[in-house]
């Protein structure tokens, strides 16, 4: 938790309390079903969640927007943003059945009501949001090519509608398709931790 509250210290009290359940509630939850690798889950604050939270640095989502996870897995980063965003509207999408099972549980175990988790695939979900956000599932063209149908028009953000990702390494080849108008930040400007020096969160807006 000292890594989340170090980077946002203005948490509200029910929202440090849902963010230190997050621990003993995946560690739980990957016995059963393995989401978050085994030697990774130790790391869970730093890799996952504040990792997830790199997209509330970038954007302040206001109240009524409407966010789809596209491949949420456990539940990033769409859980994280739901505890940091309380007013805005996540669905979290994810193919792996038992994956969404896992985002749903610990969703409920919180007391977010701001989240809803759908077993599919993002293709089969017509749904219009103002954002997209992901975590390193795919090659950005084609994870646009796949949403871009679910971004709607109205605009509620100082950001336009698009999509945000999570991304690492190199990323050159990917976003030079969108090179007239992407976005892209280094997580090292937002977070210290060496953990971060090669990941990237990047912005498309979709017109």
């Amino acid at each position: 938790m000292e890594e989340i509250l170090k980077y946002f210290p203005t948490l509200t009290n029910v929202q440090k309390e849902q963010f230190a359940a997050l621990y003993d509630l995946y560690y739980d939850w990957n016995n059963k079903i393995n989401v978050i690798s085994r030697k990774d889950i130790e790391n869970l604050y730093l890799h996952h969640v504040l990792h997830s939270l790199a997209i509330a640095k970038s954007i302040q989502f206001r109240p009524g927007t409407k966010v789809l996870d596209f491949g949420c897995g456990g539940g990033f980063p769409g859980i994280p943003l739901a505890i940091m965003f309380p007013d805005t509207d996540f669905h979290l999408v994810d193919s792996i059945g038992k994956k969404i099972r896992v985002a749903t549980e610990i969703a409920a175990a919180i007391g977010l009501k701001n989240v809803r988790a759908t077993h599919s695939r993002v293709q089969d979900i017509k749904e219009r949001y103002n954002f997209v956000v992901s975590r390193a599932v795919m090659q950005l063209p084609e994870l646009i090519k796949i949403c871009r149908k679910n971004i709607g028009k109205e605009q509620l953000n100082a950001l336009p509608n698009g999509v945000i990702c999570l991304k690492g390494g190199n990323i050159e080849g990917e976003v030079q398709p969108f090179k007239n108008c992407v976005e892209v930040t280094e997580l090292s400007t937002m977070f210290s931790e060496e953990y971060f020096k090669d990941k990237k969160v990047v912005y498309v807006p979709i017109g």
